[in-house]
Formats: structure tokens, C-alpha cells, sequence
């Protein structure tokens, strides 16, 4: 079975193409343009494998994509190539809307080309998969509830705006031309390589240089962690085995407050790497003023992708931490010229970073609620 895995430099399709090439009887094209957050060093336990190729292309591009397709006989796309960061479609959405939609449009063409020309066996196999985010629901009340397949979709975010776009033009193509899709939305992602803008690195390598740890608001809002590697293993499954016109929701059954996971990077790091003079790293919270359109709770329900497919996370939210953590301990060669040339863990999305204080570790809910009303005015 062949593959083109689009964004495969990034985070998670990184993981995926290393996930599919583990498997002697797919063949994997990587196709990715590598804008700041491709890295090829990502690939590096791959880059030598006999079933594994790299393309340097943008997806706006429909002749390349086409001539790819056809080149290396494709049978499964996953589309995975997004900007994907909510800070930076605050500061800039412009490149939000040019990848995640205009891109998202133009490989639908390329693909639909394509697919056109296959044989009728060829074509019932083919599977266009969209891989998408569950920002695209908006977000839930703390005390309850959970996304699932069918909640209508609302937006908070430009970054979660394009995706949401992107996802109806996936459907669109399938109930008009017919395209064989699948898609899937997922829960926050973490684990190795990841770029150091998300939360989980951020926090690791900022209390290794020890610099402050920001936490926006009061660090309340809550977000169900998905191990990375545990989200390759669905993709691989909704794509060779999803249902043409269906979507799945994956997600890490992990739901953890913003502060809970930085406290928990803390304890792992006191243990693993302890600070000068008996200091903890926990004294290096600091709180910031919230980003606009801050989300407050994501939960999924991923019932359907286990019933269906027989997909269960193998990591929890502790065991997953520990094999994160560890990671970025070993590996510097991966993630030091990162830090040194790309991005040192600047704030975006907000202007500047107000001044750190001390974490309210023993607050009750009613505290984490004044305490974000203070951050927010």
C-alpha cells in the first residue's frame, strides 16, 4: 500500500511516517514544505528506509501534488500539513487561511484528478484522510460534557476557523464528486519532537534553562492529552480501514488542567534533573494575561474509533509524560538549534509577558476562577 503523507515533517506526521514505515508492505511519500516547524531531523530514523521518500512541495501546488500521485501510485493520502499553532493565527491568520484552506482545497483537486483516473478497483480503495483538530467544536463548560462525532462545529480561534473550513471542503468533495474521505479530530497532542511553541516542550526546556514557566490565566482551562505515537497508530487505522464519508474522534481519555500539566512536568523534572540549592522547579510558574478566545475545556469522545476499529491509547497522561520528558533530556541534538535559531520560547499571540508570580498551587476552583478574572482585566 502506498502513501503520501502531507506535512510529514511536522510533529505529528513526523510520528506518522515513522509509525507507517515500521510496516515492510507500505511505501511512504513524505511530501512538506517546510515552513519553521518541518524538520527533517525528525525523520532522521527513517530517512534511510527503503520504503520511505522525501518531497519538498506545497500542497497550494496542484500540478506537484498531481505529479506525485501518479508518480509513486498512491493509495491513501493523510492529509496532515496545517499551521497549527493558536497563537500564531492571532498574530498573523493570514497564512492560517492560505494553508489550511486554500491548500486544503487545492490537494482536494489534485486528489480528486487523480482518483478520476484509477481503475474502478483501484478507485473503491483509494481513501482521501483529513486530519483535523477538536478546536474546530469550540469548547465545553468545565463541569461536563464531551465532544463527539456530530457536534456542530464553533470556531473560537482563527487557527480552529480554517480547519473547520477546511473540514466541511472535505465533505463537500465527497457528497458532490463522490472522493472517497475519512476524516478524524483529535485531542492535544505531545510526546517527542515536538516544537518547542507548544506547551508541554515550552515548559520543559524553558525550566532546563531556568526561565519562567508561563502558565495563561490561572492555568484552569482543561485539555485531554493525546501520546503522539497512540494517535499514529489511529491514523493508520482510519485510513486504511475508516468508512468512506465518516469522521473519528481520537482522543487520550487525559483530561488535565493547563497548571496541572505544568506542575506535573515539574515534579518529573525534580526528580530527573534537580535544581541548584534544593530549589524546585514549580517556584518558576508564572502567570500571564490570557490569549483572546482562550478556550476553556476540550474533552473527546473516542468510542466510536474503539468500537469501530479496535483503537484504545496505550500511554495514560503520567506514563506518556515520563517517555516526553525523558526525550528532550536525551536528545538536545534535536531540539538545541531549535531553541538557538528558530524560536528561544518568545511569547506570541499577546504582546508581551506580564511579570511571573507565585503560583496559587493550593487554590481551590473558586481561586483559579478570581485569579483569571485578575489575569483578564
Amino acid at each position: 500500500m502506498n502513501f503520501l503523507v502531507t506535512g510529514g515533517a511536522g510533529f505529528i506526521g513526523s510520528a506518522v511516517c515513522r509509525h507507517l514505515c515500521a510496516n515492510p508492505a507500505y511505501r511512504v511519500t513524505n511530501l512538506d514544505k517546510l515552513t519553521y516547524a518541518g524538520n527533517l531531523a525528525s525523520l532522521r530514523p527513517i530517512e534511510n528506509a527503503h520504503n520511505y521518500r522525501f518531497e519538498q512541495a506545497d500542497i497550494r501546488d496542484e500540478r506537484a501534488v498531481l505529479a506525485i500521485l501518479r508518480r509513486d501510485d498512491i493509495d491513501v493520502v493523510m492529509n496532515l500539513a496545517a499551521e497549527s499553532h493558536v497563537d500564531r493565527s492571532i498574530d498573523g491568520p493570514g497564512a492560517f487561511i492560505e494553508t489550511n484552506i486554500v491548500g486544503t482545497y487545492r490537494i482536494l483537486n489534485a486528489a480528486l484528478e487523480y482518483w478520476r483516473g484509477l481503475s474502478e478497483e483501484r478507485k473503491a480503495g483509494f481513501r482521501f484522510h483529513h486530519v483535523s483538530t477538536d478546536e474546530v467544536f469550540g469548547d465545553l463548560p468545565f463541569d461536563g460534557g464531551m465532544f463527539v462525532e456530530e457536534t456542530p462545529y464553533a470556531p473560537s480561534s482563527p487557527y480552529s476557523a480554517s480547519k473547520a473550513a477546511s473540514d466541511h471542503l472535505v465533505r463537500a468533495w465527497h457528497e458532490t464528486y463522490g472522493l472517497p474521505v475519512v476524516l478524524s479530530n483529535c485531542s492535544n497532542n505531545y510526546g517527542p519532537y515536538h516544537f518547542p511553541e507548544k506547551l508541554i516542550p515550552l515548559v520543559i526546556l524553558n525550566a532546563l534553562d531556568e526561565k519562567p514557566l508561563p502558565v495563561y490565566g490561572a492555568g484552569a482551562n482543561v485539555r485531554d492529552w493525546l501520546f503522539v505515537e497512540d494517535h499514529a497508530r489511529a491514523l493508520e487505522l482510519v485510513a486504511t480501514r475508516g468508512r468512506p464519508g465518516e469522521s473519528y474522534n481520537v482522543g487520550g481519555n487525559s483530561e488535565r488542567t493547563n497548571l496541572g500539566v505544568v506542575e506535573a512536568i515539574c515534579a518529573l523534572l525534580d526528580l530527573r534533573r534537580p535544581r541548584a540549592g534544593g530549589k524546585r522547579y514549580r517556584e518558576l510558574i508564572g502567570f500571564v494575561t490570557d490569549r483572546p478566545g482562550h478556550d476553556r475545556r476540550y474533552a473527546i469522545d473516542a468510542s466510536k474509533i474503539a468500537r469501530e476499529l479496535g483503537w484504545t491509547p496505550k500511554e495514560n497522561f503520567d506514563s506518556g509524560l515520563a517517555r516526553t520528558v525523558d526525550w528532550y533530556l536525551d536528545n538536545k541534538w534535536w531540539w538545541g538549534p531549535i531553541r538557538e535559531q528558530r524560536y528561544a520560547g518568545e511569547r506570541l499571540g499577546h504582546g508581551s509577558v506580564a511579570k511571573s508570580r507565585p503560583s496559587p498551587i493550593e487554590s481551590s476552583p473558586a481561586g483559579y476562577a478570581a485569579e483569571s478574572r485578575k489575569a483578564t482585566t
